[in-house]
C-alpha cells in the first residue's frame, strides 16, 4: 500500500566523502516534490535531538550513522533508508546511487521494514539506577587501560554462571553479530532475530566461550571488587560511560525496535557473502 509520508529528515555525516552532495541532492528533491524536509548535519560526535514528528529518515554515511539514527529514531517507530557512503556496510545495504528509487519504492509500499532489536543497557550503582541506553549493535565493556584484565561476574534471570577474567566481555544484538564480536569470534545471527550474544574479548580461561542467549531473558554483569584497572562501557561504539566496583549492569532486549528500509537489490545474506568473500576462491 502507498505510504503517507510527509516530514522527512536528513542525517548528513559530513566525516564521509560525497555526504555532502548527496545530501543536498537528497534535500533538493525532498522539497520540490513537497515533503517538509530538515537536514542534520555533522561531523564527529553527532548531537542529541528531538525526533518525534518524522514520518521517516535518511542516513547518509556508514554503519556508524545508521547506529546513531537507530538510537536517535527508536522510541517514535520511524524507518530509516540507510544509504551506504562509508567503505563496509552491514547495515547500510542501500547504495549512493540507489537512494531515488528506493525512496519511491518505499513510498509505493514495494520496500518493506526490517525490525531490528534494541538492546536496552541500565547501569546500577547501589539500589540508584544512574545511566541507561539503547543500542542497536552491542554493548561492551572492558578495561580503561591497554592489555589489562578485568573482573566481571555473569547471571543470566536467575542463574549464576561464574566470572569472566578477560579483556572485557561483548553484549551483542544480531545486528551487532557482524561487527565487533564476529571479529572477537563470535556468531553471525540473521539480523531479525530475537537473541543476545555474550561474546568474552581474550578470557583468561579458555572454557568461556560465547553464547547465544533467547531475547526474554535479563542478563546482569556485575563489576567485581579489586579491579587493576579503570572499567568502561560503551555503546554501539559512540556512548562512553566509566563503571565503578560494585556496579551492576542489566541488559535486556529493548521494547522499542529499529525499522531499517530493506534493499530491493541484496538481502542480509547476499551481503554477507559479499563481504566476507565467501566465493570459496583462493581468497576466501
Amino acid at each position: 500500500m502507498i505510504r503517507e509520508i510527509k516530514n522527512v529528515l536528513v542525517v548528513v555525516n559530513l566525516a564521509k566523502e560525497d555526504a555532502e552532495k548527496i545530501g543536498i541532492e537528497v534535500e533538493k528533491y525532498l522539497v520540490s516534490n513537497g515533503f517538509h524536509t530538515e537536514v542534520l548535519r555533522f561531523v564527529g560526535k553527532p548531537p542529541s535531538k528531538t525526533a518525534s514528528r518524522f514520518d521517516m529518515a535518511f542516513s547518509l554515511g556508514g554503519d556508524g550513522t545508521v547506529l546513531y539514527c537507530a538510537r536517535l529514531l527508536a522510541d517514535y517507530g520511524i524507518p530509516i533508508l540507510a544509504i551506504n557512503i562509508g567503505y563496509f556496510g552491514f547495515i547500510t545495504d542501500v547504495a549512493k546511487d540507489e537512494w531515488r528509487t528506493a525512496f519511491e519504492m518505499f513510498l509505493d509500499g514495494r520496500l518493506g521494514i526490517s525490525e531490528r532489536i534494541m538492546l536496552g543497557t541500565r547501569v546500577y550503582r547501589g539500589e540508584q539506577e544512574v545511566a541507561s541506553y539503547y543500542g542497536l549493535n552491542d554493548t561492551v565493556i572492558a578495561s580503561g587501560g591497554i592489555s589489562k584484565v578485568v573482573r566481571l561476574s555473569l547471571r543470566v534471570g536467575n542463574t549464576n554462571l561464574g566470572n569472566y577474567r578477560a579483556d572485557g566481555v561483548i553484549v551483542s544484538t544480531p545486528t551487532g553479530s557482524t561487527a565487533y564480536s564476529a571479529a572477537a569470534g563470535g556468531p553471525i545471527l540473521d539480523p531479525e532475530m530475537n537473541a543476545i550474544i555474550l561474546n568474552p574479548i581474550c578470557p583468561f580461561t579458555l572454557s568461556n566461550r560465547p553464547l547465544v542467549l533467547r531475547g526474554m531473558d535479563p542478563v546482569f554483569i556485575g563489576v567485581e571488587e579489586g579491579q587493576r584497572t579503570g572499567v568502561i562501557m560503551t555503546v554501539d561504539g559512540q556512548d562512553v560511560i566509566s563503571l565503578e566496583e560494585g556496579d551492576q549492569v542489566c541488559f535486556q532486549v529493548s521494547e522499542v525496535r529499529a525499522r531499517i528500509i530493506r534493499s530491493n537489490r541484496r538481502n542480509f545474506f547476499e551481503v554477507l557473502r559479499s563481504k566476507l568473500n565467501w566465493s570459496g576462491g583462493p581468497n576466501a
